[in-house]
């Protein structure tokens, strides 16, 4: 989680660039809630375009870790938007759905059980 928190980081970093330039670095009230909501929107596309694409992010291939549906097959676009979604709530939730993978029977965090989702060892 680690490396996947850098890369977020990064990404989000950059993205902010063009509306701290267009507000000038001003934000309150309407503007801070707009562009938190622009950060999701943006870490979303990442995440959601990987998972569907490969079923990999850049530390997901690390680690050679590989997000399948839970039937072994790629991730639908839906499917990977839902798990992005279940896992934004679960880490807002002070991370409970990633503390249920702790008692979970295969291991697998609440919103790949929702999401039907699941972590698999890759080859590459």
């Amino acid at each position: 989680m680690t490396y996947e928190s850098l890369l977020a980081f990064a990404i989000a970093f950059f993205a902010a660039m063009p509306f701290y330039g267009a507000t000038s670095g001003r934000l309150s009230g309407f503007s801070r809630s707009l562009f938190q909501i622009y950060l999701i929107v943006i870490l979303g596309l990442y995440f959601v375009w990987c998972w569907h694409r490969g079923g990999q992010t850049l530390p997901m291939k690390t680690w050679k870790l590989r997000l399948v549906s839970a039937d072994g097959g790629p991730v639908s676009v839906r499917r990977a938007a839902l798990r992005y979604l279940l896992a934004c709530l679960s880490v807002a939730l002070a991370g409970a759905g990633l503390v249920w993978a702790a008692f979970d029977r295969d291991r697998q965090f609440l919103h790949d059980r929702l999401a039907g989702t699941r972590i698999v060892r890759s080859d590459n």
